[in-house]
């Protein structure tokens, strides 16, 4: 059976982007068709500055509502990732097999890494070396499929790289993953902001429709979205970016197309109207079933304990098959 590997990043609050670009697949799609493993990857959080309290919080909350969202412990591995140390085991080999060159032409570590300089901040290493751990979350469970928005691209081919350039110095040792992106809304925008993606980090949360959003703040966020000049409702990503956002999340939202319904409306008004009605009849069984386990911890602590022994059983192999390829000795 193909295998699949995702995950979360605890950095912000989930959004609709993070939704409709690949939450809803993994639980309609990718738990059933393969062996699929979601991981909270909370290590990554830590390459900027951040409140540890936090991070748990957010940690626990993008668990609970990725079973919110539909994943079956039954069906999939749900685990966070700090609590299986193969990850950070092999990241180490992999920064070995990647050079500086690769590392700094990620396109997040210069976002990033400009960020912080204009915050005052120092730019940590781990923030160049995470694509390593990146790459060790991926190889450590032989995936066969990477489910990514687009913008994530980038690291799965990082990852294919360093896959190939391994087994070729040292042996075959690891499954070169391929990333498959979702057909429709792999990367929604922002709705104040519709050059930027809806991103769960952003400091102003005017433009993102959270997954824990009321539903009047919803349809309040979708109304206010920022629209385009002229009156017509055309589906064109370049001259038309804010009704091609809307028109896209209104098409994932009911599996249309955004061409086809860009003919359906003859005014912005209609257009936000039915977005906003739609987003909140899809987040509403979320909002109700994440409440439901909220309310019971212990059973999310259960899944994502059990998650990280099965993970740690199929990762453990392969890391340890690693270690001897690269010329390390066996621990005794």
């Amino acid at each position: 059976m193909t295998r699949i590997f995702s995950g979360v990043k605890p950095t912000g609050h989930l959004t609709l982007g993070n939704y409709l670009g690949a939450v809803r697949r993994w639980a309609e799609v990718d738990q059933y068709r393969a062996d699929a493993l979601f991981s909270i990857v909370d290590l990554h959080a830590l390459t900027v500055e951040h409140d540890p309290a936090r991070v748990r919080r957010l940690s626990r909350q993008a668990a609970t509502l990725l079973l919110a969202a539909g994943l079956d412990p039954a069906r999939c591995t749900v685990f966070v990732q700090s609590h299986v140390d193969a990850h950070t085991r092999l990241s180490y080999l992999l920064e070995c097999t990647a050079t500086d060159g690769e590392l700094r032409r990620m396109i997040q570590y210069k976002e990033k890494s400009v960020r912080a300089k204009a915050a005052g901040q120092s730019v940590r290493a781990s923030l160049l070396t995470y694509p390593a751990l990146m790459a060790a979350d991926i190889l450590a469970y032989r995936t066969d499929e990477v489910p990514v928005g687009d913008d994530q691209t980038q690291h799965v081919e990082l990852t294919r790289d360093l896959a190939e350039r391994f087994n070729l110095r040292y042996g075959p040792t690891f499954t070169v993953p391929r990333a498959v992106n979702p057909p429709v809304a792999a990367r929604v925008m922002d709705l104040q902001d519709p050059g930027s993606k809806m991103g769960k980090s952003h400091e102003s949360g005017a433009g993102i429709i959270y997954l824990l959003d009321e539903t009047d703040v919803v349809r309040k966020k979708v109304m206010r979205a920022v629209t385009d000049s002229g009156r017509e409702v055309e589906y064109d990503p370049v001259e038309k970016p804010g009704v091609a956002n809307l028109l896209e999340i209104l098409a994932a939202c009911g599996g249309g197309n955004p061409t086809e319904l860009a003919g359906v409306y003859e005014s912005y008004g209609s257009l936000k109207r039915d977005t906003a009605e739609a987003v909140v009849e899809l987040l509403r069984p979320v909002r109700a079933r994440h409440a439901q386990l909220a309310a019971d911890p212990g059973q999310v602590d259960q899944v994502l304990k059990e998650g990280a022994e099965r993970a740690r059983g199929m990762a453990r192999p392969v890391v340890d098959a690693a270690y001897e390829a690269i010329g390390l000795l066996p621990a005794g």
